[in-house]
């Protein structure tokens, strides 16, 4: 018994099914139902200039320019040849037939376009002869090539070459800027409170993006040992700075042993992970800014390098940067854009710790090349993790920045390099 066709059609299927004669298309390249349209002829025009031709053509090919007689040769309206020379080639050569077949005698004259409905039942007649017959399309009979400069992608422009929407980042990086400077330069303790409540942004966004390896570490504890990290630094020094790390790991695994045993290793490895990376790094921040008489300036020559740092580094990766530096890290860091980063830094810190400590310059230049290595390993460091987390920016908190910890990367590896060598070259006074 015969199925019915699903889409309307009473013809029978499978065994009962009639064979039905072969389609009268000459070539593969026009479609049943599309007349003589060629499968190129959907295709936009490719115009070229007579420069971009000039610097593409190749011997062998033909100058594809409106106008030229090689592009009117390629774009020749009529049958295309079979066989013999092909006059759209420069040298003449034979083009083959791709569907070669008995053809018509060329005795009895030429024959009249077969009526397709007549063999295809679910074709609409199409009256034939001449006054009907569809004009035949230019077939294009040239070697195709990529579109060179253009698309749709070519009229959006980008903001900046690293992607970023750049003013919306210049306008986020100056408010931070006057966020820590005013209350640096004002009353100390109110950059304690900023200081803490970016440890503790910093700490929430990093327990989020560990989300996305499975990790569910407790962030009450986290958090909550962060912010008394902080606070033991700022005013009890370097040995309360470590008692506070152990105290918010302690919590966290006590914390943790209460919700039980299952994916246990891998939520206090990404505590601690946290615990280290944010708060305590953070902490020595803390230490710099607590120095009796002068730790807003050792607080503001620290961030002024990672300043200088990372805006060399841009500057000269942007239009020095060729050789990369960790493409399976960071593809957009190159050798050049380093050697900024350390240049600019060198000598802004020469100038700065020789005007505000009366540091000797080359003392100064260490000092900078010192937290510019620290800050790209910071900065190469979080990459590492984004990438192996599988996520572009740890939030989308700051417009042109991503998250806050996106901006702390680099500071956070530089903070620790500043205060252990300006506490050898500028002495603190207890």
């Amino acid at each position: 018994m015969s199925h019915l066709d699903s889409y309307g059609s009473i013809e029978p299927r499978g065994r009962d099914r009639v064979a039905r004669p072969a389609l009268p298309w000459p070539e593969r390249g026009l479609e049943p139902g599309s007349g003589v349209r060629h499968a190129y002829a959907d295709q936009p025009v490719v115009t070229w200039t007579p420069e971009e031709c000039d610097e593409t053509r190749q011997d062998d090919q033909p100058t594809l320019v409106p106008g030229h007689p090689d592009f009117e040769r390629a774009w020749a309206t009529g049958p295309a040849p079979t066989g013999g020379p092909d006059p759209s080639h420069p040298g003449g050569a034979s083009e083959p037939d791709p569907h070669p077949g008995p053809g018509p005698d060329p005795s009895s004259g030429p024959e009249p376009d077969p009526d397709p409905s007549a063999q295809d039942p679910f074709r609409p007649a199409v009256p034939v002869g001449p006054a009907s017959a569809p004009e035949r399309p230019r077939r294009w009979r040239g070697r195709r090539r990529p579109i060179r400069g253009g698309g749709s992608a070519a009229g959006h422009g980008r903001s900046s070459r690293a992607g970023r929407n750049l003013p919306a980042a210049i306008g986020v990086g100056l408010a931070l800027g006057v966020l820590i400077l005013v209350p640096l330069f004002t009353v100390i303790e109110a950059f304690l409170v900023v200081l803490v409540a970016a440890v503790a942004i910093g700490m929430w966004e990093m327990g989020r993006a560990v989300h996305r390896a499975n990790a569910r570490p407790p962030m009450v504890p986290l958090i909550a040992g962060g912010v008394l990290t902080v606070g033991l630094a700022w005013w009890s020094g370097p040995d309360a700075l470590i008692l506070g790390l152990l105290v918010t790991v302690a919590a966290t695994l006590v914390w943790r042993l209460a919700e039980g045993k299952t994916g246990l290793g891998r939520d206090l490895t990404a505590a601690t992970l946290i615990a280290v990376y944010v708060p305590f790094l953070a902490g020595f921040a803390a230490l710099l800014a607590a120095a009796p008489d002068d730790g807003h300036l050792r607080v503001l020559v620290t961030l002024a390098a990672v300043v200088l740092s990372d805006t060399g580094g841009y500057a000269a990766g942007a239009n020095f940067g060729k050789r990369p530096m960790a493409p399976t890290i960071s593809p957009s860091k190159s050798w050049e854009g380093f050697y900024g980063s350390v240049g600019a830094a060198a000598l802004g810190s020469a100038l700065l710790l020789w005007s505000l400590f009366d540091v000797a310059p080359w003392w100064g230049a260490l000092f900078g090349v010192a937290v510019s290595v620290a800050a790209v390993l910071g900065d190469l460091a979080e990459s590492m993790i984004k990438r192996d987390l599988g996520i572009k920016d740890m939030s989308n908190l700051l417009p042109g920045h991503g998250g806050l910890m996106d901006r702390l990367d680099s500071i956070l590896f530089a903070v620790p390099t500043a205060y252990l060598l300006l506490a050898v070259f500028v002495p603190m006074v207890s």
